[in-house]
């Protein structure tokens, strides 16, 4: 009988020699929680389709972030759900606004934690889209201005990123400009430079109440079928200025997450979804999976296929287990 010459279980044996030779780890300093803001005062209320995770009035933020900052997580995004929706979105960009208050709040109580803003106007405006609609269309270049008018207002609240996910065309380089002309050119860009029209996105239009109310978003978010495509994008976005490039989804579009760190060096950056979030912790409750293993198994993959940084609502969870 022959024996192998080379045995890998050898270095499988026990957890230390596991983790002496482990070649993908995970920290919380690479983990962004997002955080839904709402109106009113002592507000906290559970989403229904995805379980753990609330929608927060603005006096309620800071014990938040300091939790967050205890357990390592250093980054914050926030989604606002205004007091009132109008067709142009102008709550997205008003000095009072739901984000720009937030903003406020967090880097008065915690100004250690980094805060990330999500520029788009889908939470906004009455229709549910991403833009401003002309004749039944989302206009690109009439959303542009509006956009950058509400990364201003996130840069003068206090936010140290802007991360706009409205997939419109040119609106990274719309952004820059405004910034740098208004002396805010140490704000960085997080540009959902790859994002697809998915069916994954359900349960984070009923957190932040922003379903379109008539057609869908495929005319500007990136159809699910194309690779290629995203080279494209990302690369646009990289020569209007964009600091770190996001893939969104994460789990369903790990090989997009792989095409975009073999080829920038831009750091990456890839969104665990709300259904991705959901239906881990609905198969969980069921006893079908291993919630703590899949939870660190899944972002374990998105690491592995290089994404530098995870906006996962599964943070402060994973950050308690590592």
């Amino acid at each position: 009988m022959m024996h192998p010459e080379y045995r890998p279980r050898r270095l499988r044996r026990n957890e230390n020699l596991r983790a002496l030779v482990r070649e993908t780890t995970l920290s919380a300093s690479s983990l962004v929680y997002p955080l839904f803001v709402m109106p009113g005062k002592k507000k906290r209320e559970e989403i229904s389709s995805m379980p753990g995770v609330f929608r927060l009035s603005v006096d309620q933020l800071a014990a938040e972030a300091k939790e967050c900052r205890q357990l390592g997580v250093n980054s914050l995004i926030l989604f606002g759900l205004p007091e009132k929706k109008d067709r142009v979105g102008s709550g997205a960009h008003a000095p009072d606004g739901i984000i720009q208050r937030a903003i406020k709040e967090i880097k008065n109580k915690v100004p250690e934690i980094t805060v990330i803003t999500d520029v788009c106007l889908c939470e906004y405006t009455s229709h549910g889209h991403c833009g401003i609609i002309h004749h039944k269309e989302v206009d690109n270049d009439a959303t542009l201005e509006v956009l950058a008018r509400t990364a201003l207002s996130h840069a003068q609240a206090g936010a140290d990123m802007v991360a706009p996910s409205d997939m419109m065309d040119g609106r990274v380089g719309e952004i820059r400009a405004t910034l740098d002309e208004n002396n805010f050119d140490q704000v960085a860009i997080m540009s959902y430079a790859v994002k697809y029209a998915s069916a994954f996105y359900g349960p984070f239009r009923d957190a932040a109440d922003c379903a379109p109310q008539e057609g869908d978003r495929r005319g500007y978010q990136m159809d699910p079928a194309n690779a290629r495509e995203a080279l494209r994008e990302a690369t646009l976005d990289v020569e209007e200025g964009a600091d770190i490039l996001m893939v969104k989804p994460a789990m369903a579009y790990l090989d997009i997450i792989r095409m975009l760190r073999d080829e920038f060096d831009h750091p990456t950056a890839a969104y665990q979804v709300s259904g991705e979030y959901a239906m881990l912790k609905a198969a969980a409750a069921r006893g079908w999976l291993d919630e703590e293993r899949v939870m660190a198994e899944s972002l374990l993959s998105i690491r592995r296929a290089g994404a530098d940084i995870i906006l996962t609502y599964f943070a402060k969870q994973m950050a308690k287990l590592l």
